[in-house]
């Protein structure tokens, strides 16, 4: 079985609720499906679950380079520097990243509004940046915006392979096990 979950912000990757966060046990799933990777508590969107562990290595082991796309919505406006900066490999303490897909985006037709909502300062222009990465290092999307300065204010991950969130709202899911 696969399914793809719509994470909301603010709810832990993990069917268990610790530090008086949220967990998936709250969204009704089918019993005996894990996380195949992992979303940050503060990052939102698609995350997969399954009850194949042979599965679950697939897509969440960087050695299969399943591509995975993000929404960035970030502080201020990078230039073309910044995004060659992204494309090419950000060096980061454990490392330098592998290259990726990185340009500007309009907001998302599909997006949500979020609960809580993100903090607008007038003096300071938000930018959407669409990123697709082949491997999933811990907060790397974060990581890597801060590394050219420009901050992640919002993150949405919108798809992991051929598997996206479109059609589902925070919190809902669907089994996409004949997608496969």
């Amino acid at each position: 079985m696969l399914i793809a979950v719509n994470k909301p912000m603010n709810m832990l990757s993990q069917f268990t609720s610790e530090g008086g966060w949220p967990a998936l046990d709250q969204l009704g799933l089918p019993k005996g499906v894990y996380a195949a990777g992992r979303l940050d508590r503060d990052s939102e969107g698609l995350l997969l679950l399954t009850d194949d562990g042979s599965l679950q290595a697939r897509i969440s082991s960087p050695k299969y380079k399943s591509p995975k796309v993000y929404y960035a919505l970030v502080e201020g406006i990078p230039d073309e520097e910044a995004l060659a900066r992204l494309r090419a490999g950000v060096p980061l303490k454990d490392g330098k990243t592998a290259p990726c897909e990185a340009e500007t985006a309009e907001t998302p037709d599909w997006i949500w509004d979020r609960d809580p909502p993100v903090r607008v300062r007038k003096s300071i222009t938000d930018t959407w940046l669409r990123l697709t990465l082949t491997e999933g290092r811990n907060r790397q999307v974060r990581r890597m915006c801060a590394a050219v300065g420009f901050p992640v204010i919002r993150l949405v991950r919108f798809s992991i392979g051929p598997h996206d969130i479109t059609g589902l709202a925070p919190g809902e899911w669907r089994d996409v096990t004949t997608q496969t």
